[in-house]
Protein backbone atom coordinates (compact mmCIF):
# COMPACT_ATOMS: atom_id res chain seq x y z
CA UNK A 1 0.00 0.00 0.00
CA UNK A 2 3.10 1.98 0.35
CA UNK A 3 4.19 1.65 -3.18
CA UNK A 4 0.27 2.76 -3.95
CA UNK A 5 1.02 6.30 -2.42
CA UNK A 6 4.26 6.75 -3.72
CA UNK A 7 3.13 6.13 -7.18
CA UNK A 8 0.00 8.26 -6.74
CA UNK A 9 1.71 11.24 -5.56
CA UNK A 10 4.55 11.38 -7.66
CA UNK A 11 1.76 10.70 -11.02
CA UNK A 12 0.00 14.52 -8.83
CA UNK A 13 3.41 16.61 -9.21
CA UNK A 14 3.84 14.96 -12.80
CA UNK A 15 -0.08 15.90 -13.69
CA UNK A 16 0.74 19.28 -11.43
CA UNK A 17 3.65 20.19 -13.41
CA UNK A 18 2.31 19.47 -16.67
CA UNK A 19 -0.25 22.10 -16.14
CA UNK A 20 1.55 24.65 -14.56
CA UNK A 21 3.77 24.38 -17.83
CA UNK A 22 0.85 23.91 -19.96
CA UNK A 23 -0.83 27.47 -18.16
CA UNK A 24 2.36 29.08 -19.23
CA UNK A 25 2.66 28.26 -23.06
CA UNK A 26 -0.85 29.17 -22.80
CA UNK A 27 -0.51 32.68 -21.97
CA UNK A 28 3.17 32.85 -23.92
CA UNK A 29 0.91 32.27 -27.58
CA UNK A 30 -2.10 34.32 -25.98
CA UNK A 31 0.63 37.41 -25.76
CA UNK A 32 2.14 36.30 -29.09
CA UNK A 33 -1.29 36.53 -30.98
CA UNK A 34 -2.50 39.65 -29.61
CA UNK A 35 1.11 41.78 -30.05
CA UNK A 36 2.30 39.87 -33.08
CA UNK A 37 -0.26 38.61 -35.01
CA UNK A 38 -3.06 41.19 -34.61
CA UNK A 39 -0.99 44.13 -35.78
CA UNK A 40 0.30 41.78 -38.51
CA UNK A 41 -3.34 41.68 -39.93
CA UNK A 42 -3.55 45.26 -39.35
CA UNK A 43 -0.43 45.84 -41.88
CA UNK A 44 -2.04 43.06 -44.35
CA UNK A 45 -4.64 44.54 -44.49
CA UNK A 46 -3.45 48.78 -45.16
CA UNK A 47 -1.08 47.64 -47.48
CA UNK A 48 -3.96 45.61 -49.60
CA UNK A 49 -6.04 48.66 -49.39
CA UNK A 50 -3.55 50.79 -50.60
CA UNK A 51 -2.39 48.72 -53.41
CA UNK A 52 -6.03 48.63 -54.53
CA UNK A 53 -6.67 52.55 -54.32
CA UNK A 54 -3.36 52.63 -56.64
CA UNK A 55 -4.87 49.84 -59.19
CA UNK A 56 -7.96 51.52 -59.11
CA UNK A 57 -6.12 54.87 -60.00
CA UNK A 58 -4.56 53.50 -62.89
CA UNK A 59 -6.92 51.98 -63.96
CA UNK A 60 -9.09 54.38 -64.22
CA UNK A 61 -6.57 57.00 -65.22
CA UNK A 62 -5.44 54.52 -68.42
CA UNK A 63 -8.88 52.34 -68.88
CA UNK A 64 -8.76 48.46 -68.88
CA UNK A 65 -6.65 46.68 -71.00
CA UNK A 66 -7.81 45.52 -74.69
CA UNK A 67 -9.77 42.24 -74.15
CA UNK A 68 -7.65 39.21 -76.51
CA UNK A 69 -10.02 36.40 -76.80
CA UNK A 70 -6.86 33.71 -75.96
CA UNK A 71 -7.94 30.19 -77.02
CA UNK A 72 -6.77 28.63 -73.42
CA UNK A 73 -8.27 31.14 -71.40
CA UNK A 74 -12.33 31.35 -70.09
CA UNK A 75 -13.07 27.60 -71.14
CA UNK A 76 -16.33 26.71 -70.36
CA UNK A 77 -16.63 23.08 -70.63
CA UNK A 78 -20.07 22.73 -68.64
CA UNK A 79 -22.11 25.66 -67.71
CA UNK A 80 -21.67 27.15 -64.25
CA UNK A 81 -24.75 25.75 -61.65
CA UNK A 82 -25.65 28.97 -60.95
CA UNK A 83 -26.92 31.79 -62.68
CA UNK A 84 -27.35 32.01 -66.83
CA UNK A 85 -24.11 29.44 -66.32
CA UNK A 86 -21.75 31.85 -68.06
CA UNK A 87 -20.74 33.86 -64.91
CA UNK A 88 -18.39 33.12 -62.03
CA UNK A 89 -19.72 32.73 -58.83
CA UNK A 90 -17.63 36.03 -57.76
CA UNK A 91 -18.39 37.47 -61.30
CA UNK A 92 -17.64 41.31 -61.57
CA UNK A 93 -18.57 42.64 -64.47
CA UNK A 94 -15.63 45.77 -64.37
CA UNK A 95 -13.18 43.48 -64.09
CA UNK A 96 -13.71 40.01 -65.39
CA UNK A 97 -14.04 39.33 -68.65
CA UNK A 98 -16.17 36.38 -70.70
CA UNK A 99 -15.84 34.56 -72.83
CA UNK A 100 -16.86 36.55 -75.68
CA UNK A 101 -14.99 40.12 -74.28
CA UNK A 102 -16.24 42.19 -71.10
CA UNK A 103 -19.37 42.80 -70.68
CA UNK A 104 -19.50 47.24 -70.79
Amino acid sequence: SRLGFRYMSTFKEATLAEETHALGTMYLWKKISFFVAVPMMGLCVYNAYTKEKEHAKHIEEHGRPEFVPYAHLRIRSKPFPWGDGNHSLIHNRHVNALPEGYEE
